[in-house]
């Protein structure tokens, strides 16, 4: 590959490549929306067209896709990884039936890379000069910018069948089969035309995040306003950022002040945080070199454009012996999106919610041709099949035993409320 930077109205042309790459069959766009911690490296990143690809819907996933990562050495990669995996890690089956039919996992070897800067971009391909161009003078049909949407969502789980998932998993935390489940309910809608890319783009105005993600393969789409950092690494440091804890903005500064307050110091919002650290720190033993396994920040409340969230800080020295794949393996799926202890928490899972959650709690992410990864959490997500004309969402919360049926019920409903403004305005 080629490299070449060039000096530019970022926004603009950042507008343009994302318009000018919709011919192609693959898509990833990573977008930090500003935000900003010592372990970012990415502000916006689009990677376009597959050189190579690797898809799996069947067994040994993950020693695969490390046999197709170190045929692939010093390149970037970018996908994702299903929750569903977790039937390949641990005794588990999902029964439930996959409309959105997206692959377990799907991973591709860009031919073009565009990195965008405050006042310049850089482009790596065969041919930066000839793709910088063909940007340039690419023309956006601004018409489609126009489109209103007033999608009928509908309810998978519905209020009904919430509480009743809910008091059943109340009775488990009182047998003391569990401590903490993250039941999630799908929202969906059938027969719907959308376009995904202005779809993309109305969420993450309304929602801007610093994992916000499009990504594209052929007629499939993952439009997402994650906030949640998954797994990443840096040099030999694996660095992992559960979300437990959620609150609402409020509508003046006085009032979100006190949410905040509120929030820090709610005994069971700090209980679900503190469950899934010992859960991750746990996980993380497994790729760590002894000893160097630190939840070196708890608690921190971090502010979205929607909502406050508790996040806390894990991080390890990786083990030599580790493949970047087995430490990711490691750890998956995401336990903030699981419970605790994880492997009853997803059993009692797939017992209670009536639909796939498929990419959704998975992670979406890239390899970096210099060794290092990033990847969110798939939460904040909206999973469309073009040719299906199916569009699904889930939102989801943990359950302990101090939880509120209708408080837990209404938090799902703030988390969806970016996405439902977005299909419904």
């Amino acid at each position: 590959m080629a490299k070449a930077i060039f000096e530019v109205d970022s926004v603009d042309f950042e507008s343009k490549a994302l318009a000018w790459a919709q011919q192609f069959e693959q898509i990833c766009y990573l977008q930090s929306n500003g935000y900003q911690d010592e372990y970012s490296s990415i502000e916006a990143i689009l990677a376009v067209d597959a050189a190579y690809t690797f898809e799996s819907t069947n067994e040994d996933t993950f020693k695969r896709l490390d046999n197709f990562k170190t045929k692939h050495p010093n390149h970037w990669m970018f996908g994702f990884f299903g929750y569903d995996l977790k039937n390949e890690i641990e005794d588990l089956k999902t029964s439930f039936p996959n409309p959105l039919k997206f692959p377990d996992c799907y991973f591709f070897v860009p031919k073009t890379i565009i990195k965008f800067s405050i006042n310049s971009i850089e482009i790596q391909s065969d041919n930066p000069e000839e793709d910088y161009v063909a940007i340039s003078n690419f023309f956006q049909n601004e018409s489609s910018q126009k489109e209103n949407f007033n999608i009928e969502i509908q309810h998978r789980l519905g209020k009904e069948g919430y509480f009743k998932a809910f008091e059943r998993i109340i009775s488990h935390i009182q047998r003391g089969d569990i401590y903490e489940v993250n039941l999630c309910q799908e929202f969906y809608a059938e027969d719907v035309d959308i376009n995904p890319l202005e779809v993309y783009k109305r969420l993450n105005h309304l929602s801007p995040t610093p994992f916000s993600t499009y990504f594209k393969i052929k007629d499939k789409y993952i439009i997402s306003a994650s906030p949640e950092r998954f797994l990443a690494k840096r040099d030999d440091i694996l660095i992992s950022q559960p979300i437990k804890g959620t609150a609402a903005r409020g509508n003046s500064a006085i009032e979100d002040q006190k949410n905040i307050i509120e929030l820090r110091n709610n005994p069971k919002e700090i209980a679900e945080n503190v469950m899934i650290v010992d859960l991750v720190r746990n996980d993380m033993t497994r790729s760590a070199k002894p000893g160097t396994v630190a939840a070196e920040r708890k608690l921190e409340v971090h502010s979205f454009k929607q909502v406050h969230q508790l996040i806390s800080t894990i991080t390890c020295s990786k083990s030599d012996d580790i493949s970047d794949i087995e430490a990711i393996k490691n750890i998956f799926p995401p336990g903030s999106m699981t419970g605790a202890p994880k492997i009853s928490a997803m059993k009692l899972c797939d017992t209670y919610e009536n639909s796939r959650r498929g990419v959704y709690s998975g992670a979406v992410g890239y390899f970096s041709a210099e060794g290092d990864f990033d990847f969110n959490v798939v939460i904040r997500t909206i999973l469309y099949n073009q040719n299906e004309k199916y569009l699904s969402f889930h939102t989801g919360g943990a359950i302990t035993i101090d939880a509120n049926v209708d408080k837990e019920y209404n938090e799902c409903l703030l988390k969806a409320s970016a996405i439902i403004q977005t299909l419904t305005s």
